[in-house]
């Protein structure tokens, strides 16, 4: 099952209304976040994997008196860039007993020669 998002429109009028609506909105089975939203922070945004929506909006009606549906959707997935690690071999080893800095791994490392 996809992870969806519901969006329900619940009156609140402050802080502490707001945060009893996330309690509500958190308490619910499947509820994996939970976030205010909106213009006047009167929507709640919660997502999960199999959410009862009609459940949760019956809750929060319940406490509010007014509480409206208004979105269902998939969550949509952002692609994330992934790093590739650059992984670079040194072409040249350190020769202790050799006055040049470095030489080419590939050849013989008395005969000394300088990149």
């Amino acid at each position: 099952m996809a992870k969806q998002k519901v969006v329900i429109n619940v009156t609140m009028k402050n802080q502490k209304a707001r945060s009893s609506a996330m309690k509500i909105a958190v308490g619910v089975r499947e509820v994996e976040s939970a976030a205010i939203k909106g213009d006047s922070k009167d929507q709640i945004e919660v997502t999960g994997e199999g959410i009862d929506s009609v459940k949760l909006t019956r809750l929060l009606r319940k406490k509010f008196g007014y509480a409206n549906l208004v979105s269902v959707g998939d969550v949509e997935k952002k692609e994330e860039k992934k790093e590739e690690a650059i992984v670079v071999w040194p072409n040249s080893v350190p020769v202790p007993h050799c006055n040049c800095s470095f030489v080419r791994y590939y050849e013989d490392p008395y005969n000394c020669s300088i990149m």
